[in-house]
């Protein structure tokens, strides 16, 4: 007990010091690149031995120390080497020997093991292949086959420079994501996480599938935040599962639409599940420029969740919440409540127009959240103060804490991409998808989301959207497809993998919170999210709907793609015209497909067919009634 309360201690006292550094560097600027890096890196890094000890607390606790004290070892060791030597390491491209190889495989190791202990096995297994396939490429037969890669130059390129563990990816997380991750965690600790969902609770509460649609408000209020969709599910699951349930939703369904719902955190702006500073990284462009091409996808994400869960309440007649338990708007408008989250996003965007960084941003973002909550709590007891301080401690540590899973499996993917560029992989993998250019867009796209949606199973979205990223977007630029759209295309289908069957993580989580099998989760969720499946097609059939050349584009892409969701949520969510399934889901089938057939005439079709089936349920459940 004594050494688990120290451990705990240990922890906190990590996580306020990754917190403070990462706020520190956005407050007055980073460090030389490879000092920022590495840095964080060995902070994140023995955090996450704390947090993940070998052998738990369990018989093997005590050879688990041993290992655990050895790859702080390792760690500090190597990362401490690149600190000190980060000049020289820059300026005259040192040669790899037998100390910086052992340094350079202890660390990788360290890394491997620690994404293993924290997201299992199929993550370092992946990163594992990616290094065999550096160094051993030689033995591969086909086009896959390369000149293969000694283990010196392989240390060189990880270790040696900003291209391999120390390159962007790292460096993004230990700045922009590393604020990002400190301003939601502020934000939910200072009263944002309760007033969200008393607003997602007032705003769809007594509406036909209530309790549904805060999960789905609520959910992609939090992820806009969070970034996460199994923090997501966990977060606010809690809440909104068994209060479905209790109003008469079957588990399965309850279970799937958090997972849902929380998934669409993934792909909307602001944080995107981390990717969006990564995308725009990658893509050498604004991160404003991402977050604006995502905003009209996830809207129509959410607009069709919100539908397809509206439809089934209503054909299923499921509860709605009762008014007790719906706040009244005079507590979810409290000003007191309202000034902490104003101020914050007032900082943020105070930064961003005044032309700082974006970690700067962040910074002000979070001072204002501070000022806020401090005007907030003027005039109440005494006591409130010394809460105050607490909010923010509290704050701090979850926010350091949030910073070790993406620290470690960006570092992870950063090794991952560094041994595709090498190999030069990702250019050969997309040669032979498109093959000799005779393919059209759409099947090219076609096979990119099912590589996309396997390659990202069992993986959190970040890291699976940096490695469908170096893989496969290419393939879909090299039939001419925009590099923004591609990389939008692959985003999309491996955060569609947590709720894709076999793997898919989101689907877990709301399944042991629901007490459902996982199967009947996953079933329901791929009904619930499958206008997100065909979304990333709308971007390859209207570029306008990213990156509109004008008013006319945006709108086209804008109607078009809103009638096909509200033509497929009614096809999942079993809306009848007739009553007839046979003949109503292919009625609903034909609206979706004229919705996105890329010509006026077919947009105006679905829409007459739309208002044209709607009058016919109505004259047909007429005669149905009783006289």
């Amino acid at each position: 007990a004594g050494g688990t309360a120290v451990r705990r201690r240990a922890i906190t006292a990590l996580s306020l010091l990754i917190a403070l550094f990462i706020l520190y560097t956005a407050a007055f600027g980073v460090f030389d690149a490879l000092v920022q890096r590495s840095v964080f890196l060995a902070l994140a890094i023995c955090l996450a031995v704390l947090q993940f000890p070998l052998g738990g607390d369990g018989p093997w606790r005590r050879p688990g120390i041993a290992v655990d004290v050895a790859i702080v070892a390792i760690t500090l060791g190597a990362c401490g080497y690149v600190t000190r030597n980060a000049d020289e390491i820059m300026t005259s491209l040192p040669t790899a020997g037998t100390t910086e190889i052992v340094l350079a495989v202890g660390l990788v190791l360290v890394i491997l093991e620690l994404s293993r202990r924290a997201i299992g096995l199929v993550f370092p297994l992946m990163v594992s292949a990616g290094l065999a396939y550096a160094l051993l490429g030689q033995y591969v037969p086909g086009r896959l086959g390369h000149r293969g890669f000694g283990i010196e130059f392989v240390v060189e390129t990880l270790l040696l420079g900003d291209l391999g563990l120390w390159g962007s990816l790292v460096g993004v997380a230990a700045t922009v994501i590393g604020a990002f991750t400190l301003f939601g965690a502020f934000l939910l600790h200072t009263g944002g996480g309760q007033a969200f969902m008393d607003l997602a609770v007032r705003v769809s509460g007594r509406s036909t599938g209530g309790a549904a649609k805060i999960a789905t408000v609520a959910s992609g209020i939090f992820g806009m935040v969070s970034g996460s969709s199994v923090a997501n599910v966990a977060t606010t699951g809690s809440f909104t599962i068994p209060l479905m349930k209790r109003l008469g939703y079957p588990p399965g369904l309850a279970g799937a639409v958090e997972a849902v719902a929380s998934t669409g955190g993934q792909l909307a702006p602001p944080i995107m599940g981390a990717a969006a500073f990564i995308m725009a990284e990658i893509l050498g462009v604004e991160y404003i420029r991402i977050a604006g091409a995502a905003v009209l996808p996830a809207l129509l994400f959410y607009l069709g969740v919100f539908m397809t869960v509206h439809v089934i309440a209503r054909e299923q007649n499921l509860g709605r919440v009762p008014d007790g338990e719906i706040p009244a708007w005079r507590r979810v408008l409290q000003w007191r409540r309202l000034l902490p989250i104003a101020c914050a996003f007032g900082g943020l965007g105070f930064g961003i127009l005044h032309g700082n960084s974006l970690e700067k941003s962040v910074f002000f973002g979070i001072v204002g959240n501070v000022a806020g909550l401090a005007v907030a709590r003027l005039g109440e007891r005494t006591g409130s103060q010394e809460a105050v301080g607490g909010q923010l401690v509290r704050a701090l540590d979850d926010g350091g804490r949030g910073m070790v899973i993406v620290g470690i499996l960006l570092a992870g993917a950063q090794i991952l991409v560094a041994m595709i560029n090498l190999t030069g992989v990702g250019v050969t993998l997309s040669s032979m998808i498109v093959g000799e250019g005779t393919l059209p867009v759409l099947a090219v796209g076609a096979i990119v989301a099912v590589v996309c949606m396997v390659m990202g199973m069992g993986i959190p979205t970040t890291a699976a959207y940096v490695l469908v990223a170096a893989t496969l977007a290419p393939a879909l630029v090299k039939v001419g497809v925009a590099p923004l759209t591609a990389h939008m295309f692959v985003f999309y289908y491996a955060t569609l993998s947590v709720i894709t069957p076999p793997v898919c993580v989101a689907v877990f989580v709301a399944a042991g919170i629901a007490q459902a099998p996982w199967s009947t989760v996953a079933r329901h969720a791929v009904s619930l999210g499958a206008v997100t499946y065909v979304i990333p097609f709308l971007f390859l059939l209207y570029p306008g709907m990213l990156q509109p050349a004008g008013a006319l584009q945006l709108l086209d892409a804008t109607l078009s793609g809103l009638v096909f969701v509200v033509a497929f949520a009614r096809l999942f969510g079993g809306a009848r015209i007739t009553g007839t399934r046979a003949i109503d889901a292919p009625a609903w089938l034909a609206v979706a497909f004229l919705a996105v057939y890329p010509s006026i005439a077919g947009l105006a079709a679905a829409v007459a067919l739309l208002a044209g089936f709607a009058a016919l349920r109505r004259f047909l459940d007429a005669r149905r009634a009783p006289a």
